[in-house]
C-alpha cells in the first residue's frame, strides 16, 4: 500500500489552559490548535503602547468604552506568532500539491504576479482616487479589457463584477436589458442538466423561470429537446462549455442559429474557458454573453472565500447596456471612464477586484501569443489521467475528454464502497479530493481536472494513488470505510455537523 503508518494520538496538557492535543506521524508532530481565547491569561501582554500625555479619557470623553467591555485575549507576541503560524499549516494550497478540483481550474499563481502586485503604486492605489492621479491603474484595466475582447473574439467587456456567479447575474440582467428595450418581459432561461450549479440560482436570483433541458448519453445538449422548448417566452440558454462532463459542446454554432432564429440569446459559463483559450472563438460560436472567472483561467489565488474576479464578454447585442463606468482612452493616450448609452448601472464599486484584474493582466501579458499553449497542456494533463484510470473507473462519456475527465461509480459501487470513501481516503495520501457527485447526471461522480501547472510525474502519482484505492476497495478494505484517519478531523456525520456545528474542540 503507498500509505504510511496510521497516526497516533496522544493528549498533552500544559500550561494550565494551553490544552493541545498533539498526533505524531511517521512525518513528525502535528498539532491540534486552541482557540486564541483558550491561550489567554490575564495580565499578559504581547504589544506595548507609548504614554498618552493627553489621555483616551480627555480625547474621548463618554466614547470611551468600559474597560471590562471588549473580551480580548491575552496573549504574549510569541503565543501569538505560535498560534497564526500552525493554523497556517492546516491549510492545503496549490503551493503544497495538486489541486484535482473538477470545473475550478485551481492552478498555480506565478510569482510575478505577487511581485509586481505589491508594487506600492498598484498596491496603495485607493478607489475614490481622482482619474488624473488613477492612470496606472486605468491602464492596467483598459489593457485587459482590449486583451480579453481579442481573446475571445467579442466586442466588448465589462470587469466588475467580484466573482463567477455575479458575472452570471451581470450576464443575465444584461440579457433583461436587451429584451426590456424591445418592450418585451421574457420569462424562461433553458439550462441544461449538465450546467453548473450556479445557474439556476442565478436566474432565480435575477427572476427568471428556469426549464431544464436534457443531455444525450455522449454528454451533450439534446437538440430535439431544446427544439421543443424553445418558445416565445425564452430570454436565451445558459450553457456550460465545455461542458460539466468534460465535454465540449460541438453543435454550440447550431444551438445558437436556433436561439437566435427565436431572438433568444445564448450565454456560454466560461467556467471552463481554460480549455479552450486561445484556441476558439467565442463569436464564431455565436455567444451572445459569457463570464469568464479570472480567479480560475487567469492564474490568480482561488479558493477559501475570495478574492474572486469575472470578466463578463458581450456580443453586439448587448453592449450597450454593459455596466458602467468603463475605462476609455482618449486621443492623448490618458484613460477615462465612460458609461454605455443604455448600461444597466454599476454591478460593484470601483473597478472590480483590482487585485484579481492586474493578476489577470500579468498573466495574459507573462504567456503573450501563446495562450493556446495553456489549453493544450490543460487537456493534454486531463487526458493523461483518463488514460491511466481507464481501467479502474469507469468513464461518465465515451467522448473526448476536454479540461477535465469524470468517471461513475459503476465499478466501486459493486465492492460495497463508495465515492465518498475514495474522496476521504484521498486526503490520507495527501491529496484533496477531487469534485465529487457532480454533475449530478453521473452517478456517483469523479470529477477530475489537473490543470496545465501539473507536471506528468505529479499526474502518474496521483493515478497511482487513486489505483492503489480502486485496489483496497476490491480487496474489501474496512479502512477505507473510516478514512480519512491521519486528518485533524477525520470521518464525520456531515448532514448532523451541518445543522449543529461544534465550533469549539475544547469544552469547559
Amino acid at each position: 500500500m503507498l500509505t504510511e503508518e496510521r497516526a497516533t494520538s496522544v493528549n498533552a496538557n500544559s500550561n494550565g489552559n494551553d490544552q493541545t492535543r498533539l498526533s505524531v506521524t511517521r512525518n513528525g508532530q502535528i498539532y491540534e490548535e486552541p482557540l486564541i481565547f483558550e491561550r489567554s491569561h490575564p495580565g499578559r501582554v504581547g504589544f506595548s503602547f507609548p504614554e498618552d500625555d493627553q489621555g483616551l479619557e480627555h480625547e474621548l470623553g463618554d466614547f470611551l468604552r468600559e474597560e471590562d467591555s471588549l473580551h480580548l485575549p491575552e496573549v504574549s507576541e510569541p503565543e501569538v506568532v505560535r498560534h497564526f503560524t500552525r493554523l497556517s499549516t492546516w491549510n492545503y494550497g496549490i503551493d503544497l500539491n495538486l489541486y484535482p478540483l473538477g470545473s475550478c481550474s485551481m492552478k498555480y499563481n506565478p510569482r510575478i504576479n505577487e511581485e509586481i502586485a505589491g508594487l506600492p503604486h498598484f498596491r496603495d492605489a485607493h478607489p475614490s482616487l481622482p482619474v488624473a492621479y488613477s492612470q496606472d491603474v486605468l491602464k492596467v484595466v483598459y489593457e485587459l479589457q482590449d486583451m480579453i475582447c481579442q481573446l475571445t473574439d467579442m466586442p466588448a467587456v465589462t470587469l466588475q463584477p467580484a466573482a463567477g456567479a455575479h458575472g452570471e447575474l451581470t450576464g443575465l440582467f444584461l440579457m433583461q436589458a436587451y429584451h426590456r428595450k424591445k418592450g418585451q418581459e421574457r420569462k424562461v432561461i433553458l439550462v441544461p442538466d449538465s450546467a453548473h450549479g450556479t445557474n439556476p440560482a442565478s436566474c432565480t436570483l435575477a427572476g427568471y423561470d428556469v426549464k431544464e433541458l436534457k443531455s444525450t448519453r455522449q454528454g451533450l445538449l439534446d437538440l430535439d429537446d431544446l427544439k421543443q422548448n424553445l418558445t416565445p417566452d425564452v430570454a436565451g440558454l445558459m450553457i456550460t462549455n465545455p461542458n460539466t462532463v468534460g465535454v465540449f459542446e460541438t453543435n454550440i454554432r447550431a444551438i445558437a442559429d436556433l436561439l437566435h432564429a427565436n431572438d433568444s440569446l445564448l450565454y456560454m459559463d466560461g467556467a471552463n474557458y481554460n480549455a479552450i483559450i486561445g484556441q476558439a472563438s467565442l463569436g464564431k460560436m455565436g455567444v451572445d454573453v459569457s463570464h469568464l472567472n479570472l480567479h480560475k483561467t487567469f492564474s490568480t489565488p482561488h479558493g477559501g472565500g475570495g478574492p474572486g474576479g469575472a470578466a463578463v464578454v458581450v456580443s453586439d447585442r448587448l453592449k450597450d447596456f454593459l455596466p458602467g463606468p468603463q475605462v476609455t482612452r482618449a486621443k492623448d493616450e490618458s484613460y477615462a471612464l465612460e458609461s454605455a448609452e443604455f448600461s444597466i448601472g454599476r454591478m460593484k464599486s470601483g473597478l472590480g477586484h483590482f487585485g484579481v484584474l492586474l493578476r489577470a493582466c500579468i498573466f495574459i501579458r507573462s504567456h503573450g501569443n501563446q495562450m493556446g499553449a495553456i489549453a493544450e497542456h490543460a487537456v493534454l494533463n486531463a487526458n493523461i489521467v483518463r488514460k491511466n484510470l481507464e481501467e479502474q473507473f469507469q468513464l461518465a462519456s465515451d467522448n473526448d475528454s476536454m479540461h477535465e475527465v469524470v468517471f461513475s461509480d459503476s465499478k466501486q459501487k459493486k465492492t460495497g464502497f463508495s465515492t465518498m470513501d475514495l474522496a476521504k481516503a484521498l486526503i490520507d495520501y495527501g491529496y484533496h479530493p477531487p469534485t465529487v457527485y457532480f454533475p449530478l447526471s453521473v452517478h456517483g461522480a469523479i470529477m477530475i481536472e489537473p490543470t496545465e501547472s501539473e507536471s506528468p510525474e505529479t499526474l502518474d502519482h496521483f493515478s497511482e494513488v487513486m489505483k492503489d484505492i480502486a485496489a483496497r476497495m476490491q480487496a474489501g478494505d474496512s479502512d477505507l470505510s473510516a478514512a480519512p484517519h491521519r486528518a485533524f478531523v477525520t470521518r464525520i456525520d456531515e448532514a448532523t455537523a451541518a445543522r449543529n456545528p461544534v465550533l469549539n474542540y475544547f469544552t469547559k
